[in-house]
């Protein structure tokens, strides 16, 4: 009789069916070969607890750009906090690990704000255009208004509903109540002595002290009477009575228009973003929009940006050359010096030559401009024995003195990297050269020369964008000044680019604000730069032949 053939797995056992082999409890022997899990390690607690803090920042920062309505920078913290969940939660993703970070800095610090300053140098962004179109109509119909002849005043008393400052009034018999962005609207609730609102569900009334305190905030306070802004608002000047006003302007939305209801004339909407009228006139508030290269066109093609734009840029190009090529020669010279064993107590003199590194650079800058004052300052008055040299007054004396001062903050820094690359030269090739009978210029110039260039070359490409951008010093030590006699705008003989930057961006007070313009000049400033950076690296590859 034939043998019956025997079952590999448990009759009972499901699993049986499938063909595998079952463990001592019934598993399959895949499950019975996986590792069991141990507790959960340290570093995975301190992971999960850094990861939720990058996501509550993350909620956080998608939160606030919802409530600005800056859907791009909230799709950006969407992928930004998604992408790092993936990244550092999954295990396929090592090399991620290391490189988002940087990645994610370099993003948000980096490409984002140039492409922002890219988009506002194609816009009319500054004084007067700042905002939308909404908000200009409602900034106009508030900073434009008359008191409504004959209206009554009312007993008005001023609450404090939710964190925002509100009157409360009342209107036939009934008590209304709303702030600045909730209209006035009946509060069935509220406590009304002797036609004046004394309590309000919900709200504070402020005290007489409190008051005073928040005076001009009470003062300056609209409350709408409806949604509609042509209704008007609620005023005081008192915070006993209030009074009602409505714009001196009104808004026609179907004929994209603004009419002076004193005077008839009629501003109408055009393309660069404000309201016109016939005869030229504009209202004081516009909104942002496209605008193309017209700022670009202003920048190069008007007279009063353009022929001092030539002159700074020049001056740009000669104090960033100028000061990389100073500073290192000097702090060459002195790595050389002091790396010569036969110098007796270099470490001391390497430690005092590092001393003015160690001075914040915008502080070392106010003490230069202290001690470089014509009248007072310790220049003239003790070493050159009460002379009036114009050091920062004098076109020409101030651009030196700019260079000198830039001098003595750089050379420490040349002087450390030339020390470093110096002790670093291989001696075997130093030697050869000596070997091959070369004398010590000629080593010097094919060998040693070349071997600093490779180590150095890429720290004196950033010291050239360092110094080309180098707006502390000049802010600090001159202004820009002293200014151009023949220009409009507030510019000087000393300023660079960045520094007319800051100038024409009105950041500093003395001119209207204009972004677009700014940003404009600021790409010119990256082209610029990011073109001498490339063809200067491309051309110190070079060097890399010798090494």
């Amino acid at each position: 009789m034939p043998s019956q053939p025997t079952l590999t797995g448990d009759a009972t056992d499901p699993a049986g069916t499938t063909g595998g082999t079952s463990g001592p409890r019934g598993l399959p022997a895949r499950d019975r070969d996986r590792p069991a899990r141990g507790p959960v390690r340290p570093g995975t607690l301190v992971k999960i607890a850094l990861m939720a803090v990058v996501n509550a920042l993350g909620v956080f920062g998608v939160l606030a750009a919802w409530r600005e309505g800056h859907m791009g920078i909230l799709a950006s913290m969407v992928a930004l906090v998604v992408v790092a969940d993936w990244v550092y939660f999954s295990k396929r993703t090592l090399p991620l690990k290391y490189i988002l970070p940087g990645l994610a800095f370099l993003l948000v610090y980096q490409v984002y704000v140039v492409g922002y300053t890219g988009w506002v140098a194609f816009t009319n962004y500054g004084d007067g255009h700042n905002s939308t179109k909404e908000q200009a109509v409602e900034a106009l119909l508030l900073q434009n208004e008359r008191r409504v002849e004959g209206s009554p005043t009312y007993p008005l008393t001023v609450v404090d509903r939710g964190g925002a400052l509100g009157f409360a009034i009342v209107e036939d018999g009934e008590a209304m109540v709303g702030t600045a962005d909730d209209p006035l609207t009946e509060v069935p609730d509220a406590t009304v002595d002797d036609d004046r609102v004394t309590e309000v569900p919900g709200a504070t009334v402020l005290s007489r002290q409190d008051i005073l305190r928040r005076q001009s905030e009470v003062t300056s306070l609209r409350v709408p009477v409806s949604d509609d802004p042509n209704d008007g608002w609620v005023r005081t000047q008192d915070a006993r009575t209030g009074f009602l006003a409505t714009p001196s302007l009104e808004w026609d939305p179907e004929a994209d228009t603004m009419t002076d209801v004193a005077t008839g004339t009629v501003y109408e909407a055009t393309s660069d973003g404000s309201f016109r009228s016939d005869d030229g006139q504009r209202l004081n508030v516009g909104w942002r929009v496209m605008v193309g290269l017209d700022n670009f066109r202003t920048a190069f093609g008007d007279e009063r940006y353009a022929q001092p734009f030539v002159k700074i840029l020049v001056w740009t190009f000669a104090f960033a050359i100028l000061s990389v090529v100073s500073t290192f020669l000097l702090g060459l010279f002195l790595a050389i010096t002091f790396n010569d064993p036969r110098v007796r107590g270099r470490r001391i003199y390497r430690t005092l030559l590092i001393f003015p590194y160690a001075i914040p650079g915008f502080l070392a800058a106010l003490l230069w401009s202290g001690m470089l004052n014509r009248s007072y300052g310790f220049i003239n008055q003790v070493l050159l024995g009460g002379a009036a040299v114009p050091w920062l007054t004098d076109p020409w004396l101030a651009k030196l003195s700019v260079l000198g001062v830039n001098l003595w903050l750089g050379f420490p820094y040349m002087f450390l990297i030339c020390t470093g690359a110096l002790q670093s030269l291989p001696g075997d090739v130093l030697e050869a050269a000596k070997v091959d009978g070369a004398s010590a210029w000629r080593t010097w110039r094919s060998v040693t020369l070349p071997l600093l260039l490779v180590a150095t070359s890429p720290l004196l490409i950033s010291s050239f964008a360092f110094n080309f951008n180098n707006f502390t010093l000049i802010y600090m030590l001159t202004g820009g000044g002293p200014r151009f006699a023949d220009a409009s705008v507030p510019l000087g003989h000393t300023d660079i680019l960045i520094s007319m930057v800051y100038s024409v961006s009105g950041l500093d007070g003395t001119a209207a604000k204009d972004y677009g313009l700014a940003s404009a000049l600021s790409i010119v400033i990256f082209l610029i730069v990011a073109t001498i950076s490339a063809i200067t690296f491309k051309r110190t590859k070079q060097f890399e032949e010798i090494s």
